[in-house]
């Protein structure tokens, strides 16, 4: 346990004086007074004196956890239910560093498809809304939802354009050509004819295959006996293209039911849950999430994935087979069918088929779960190479990199990525807009850094390793920066100049006091991995460069309009993005935004349309 948990445990275990003894929700708060932790107890001076007792520091993921507490507080419920949901709501606004927590909703993608519309596309999304559309997922990866994108594309002909370019097609695209899509956009489509289509996709994706199948090879056959050859032809193709699929699916049950199989492994610093979609006897998916440093034993942790987890599903099986006793599972359960609107069974299943089934999850599990140890084993080995390499004064766990990027000496901009324990850390990328009178990237470079650096909040998180890209005078400008700042020796400073003849030489890495590079070959694994924190810092400087180009350009062509003033230019950009969606836009559509009326869209519009 880190050595101010010693100081500030006392101060917490005199608050526990005024907890009450009744059902509610605790938060953890570090210095900072960010929420570290949310849970929920039926007795909550119980269990918050369990945390502050002498033997919670033996846990040492509950010690890394009481090492940040600077202060808790409590809220009162009046049951045990009110607590659950009041913790969920709080874990999904606060999203606590120790809690078992699904990736951001912007990072799992769904599938969403609207029957109420009249031609209904599959869009990928990542935040499930309740509007009455049909989610699909949450998918464990983007790459998951590509190929589920890509069979039914290629099987079932669904539109493809998005709704802008469906209602501003004027002729069918090469998919018609294709027969890949019925063009809806152009076209006299019979609208239950497309709805059938509609409702195929659909059934694949809730993992009705085999009756899809039966009913695919009814219509073949009848088509056929029409001698409608062609149709019957195509019939064939999406009946093999489906048996294809289901041969790729595993039988695992003989009763052919729906259910869903969860199961959880964990060492000292992961945990996986592992999730297998069985639908009608048939293995369709699995979906793995890992997180790091997750509080609690495996009931807690089961309990706080499913409430997540089933909170942004289309539909549930009802069954659902566990590898650990969720906590408080009768309470879970009620909570969980009232949410979704039907009886859900959670079971910890004895019996062999069922118990195989916890089994072939339990396993996929702790693969992964070995593969995030080498893979982690592999970063420490490659971070530890790497101090030796550069001579560093520590291990550089934590990484930025910083870069510049203008046009033609307009538009200043400055990027950090930020890698951390070897992984990129993207919610500590940040952007910097420079405001530079002439070009000048040293001087851009010294604005960057006093911007990261100059605030207080700014050195509570130090790097380990500060780089920047460019050659010794860049180098030389951050040292002088740093300096400047009083920070000189609190982390290690390097640079990294792209080679003249890449083809040939390596990049030049350059160290403080340090006349010459350090000699790399281009094939060395520590520059290969500096070489990509460079990249992407670029990347993000370049991009941040090119948007405040194209947002430039939208407010020079809305500038000179009567009635449209900054607060309104603003409005317009943010509803639409692009000098393209605006000229697009119905008069309806502007009219509606905050601040404008039925004149001054139409002035928007004839200004816009008239620079087209």
């Amino acid at each position: 346990m880190p050595p101010k948990t010693d100081a500030i445990l006392p101060v917490l275990r005199k608050g526990l004086v005024n907890v009450s003894s009744g059902p509610g929700v605790y938060l953890m708060r570090d210095a900072g007074g960010r929420v570290i932790y949310v849970g929920k107890a039926a007795n909550l001076k119980k269990r918050l004196a369990s945390y502050f007792s002498p033997r919670a520091g033996s846990n040492p993921k509950t010690a890394a956890l009481l090492g940040k507490v600077a202060d808790f507080e409590t809220i009162l419920t009046s049951g045990e239910n009110d607590a659950l949901i009041l913790e969920s709501n709080l874990i999904k606004k606060y999203r606590p560093r120790y809690n078992v927590i699904l990736k951001d909703d912007k990072r799992y993608p769904s599938l969403r498809i609207d029957p109420r519309e009249d031609y209904p596309n599959l869009v990928v999304v990542r935040k499930v809304k309740n509007d009455g559309a049909l989610y699909f997922g949450p998918y464990a990866s983007a790459r998951s939802v590509r190929q589920a994108v890509r069979f039914i594309h290629k099987t079932f002909k669904l539109r493809k354009c998005n709704d802008k370019m469906f209602r501003r097609r004027t002729r069918p695209c090469l998919n018609f050509q294709m027969s890949l899509c019925l063009a809806p956009c152009c076209l006299n489509v019979d609208r239950d004819c497309y709805h059938d289509i509609v409702k195929e996709v659909v059934a694949f994706l809730r993992g009705r295959t085999p009756q899809l199948i039966e009913k695919v090879q009814r219509q073949m056959l009848a088509a056929a006996e029409k001698q409608a050859y062609e149709e019957a032809a195509g019939l064939r193709d999406k009946l093999f293209a489906l048996k294809r699929t289901l041969e790729k699916q595993i039988s695992v049950s003989n009763d052919f039911k729906d259910r869903d199989v969860i199961a959880l492994a964990e060492d000292r610093q992961w945990t996986v849950l592992t999730l297998l979609k069985v639908r009608q006897g048939f293995l369709i998916g699995q979906s793995q999430f890992s997180m790091e440093q997750a509080l609690g034993d495996e009931g807690a942790k089961l309990s706080s994935f499913i409430r997540q987890y089933y909170m942004t599903t289309e539909r549930l099986p009802q069954e659902i087979l566990l590898s650990h006793r969720p906590e408080d599972l009768k309470l879970l359960a009620e909570f969980i069918s009232a949410t979704v609107g039907k009886k859900v069974t959670f079971t910890i299943p004895r019996k062999a088929d069922k118990r195989r089934l916890v089994e072939m999850a339990l396993t996929n599990a702790r693969h992964r779960l070995e593969k995030l140890r080498q893979g982690e084993l592999a970063r420490r080995e490659l971070l530890t190479k790497l101090r030796a390499r550069l001579r560093l004064d520590r291990l550089p766990r934590r990484i930025e990199c910083f870069d510049n990027s203008h046009l033609g000496g307009r538009q200043m901009v400055a990027a950090m990525a930020v890698f951390v324990d070897g992984l990129p850390s993207k919610a500590e990328f940040r952007r910097y807009r420079l405001e530079i009178e002439r070009p000048d990237d040293y001087q851009a470079m010294a604005m960057a850094l006093e911007r990261r650096f100059a605030k207080k909040e700014g050195r509570q998180k130090l790097p380990d390793l500060l780089m920047v890209d460019g050659g010794k005078g860049q180098l030389n400008v951050a040292l002088r920066t740093i300096a400047r700042l009083g920070l000189s020796g609190r982390f290690d400073l390097v640079a990294i100049a792209k080679a003249e003849r890449p083809e040939l030489e390596a990049d030049k890495v350059y160290l403080a006091g340090r006349v010459d590079a350090v000699n790399f070959r281009r094939s060395d694994e520590q520059l290969l991995f500096l070489q990509q924190i460079r990249d992407r810092a670029h990347r993000l400087a370049i991009g941040y460069q090119r948007l405040r180009h194209r947002m430039q350009g939208l407010e020079s062509a809305l500038d000179g309009i009567s009635g449209i003033g900054p607060k309104r230019k603003a409005c317009l950009l943010g509803a639409f993005g692009g000098m393209e969606n605006m000229r697009a836009a119905t008069l309806e559509q502007i009219s509606a935004l905050p601040g404008f009326n039925e004149a001054l869209a139409k002035r928007v519009l004839e200004v816009l349309k008239g620079q087209d």
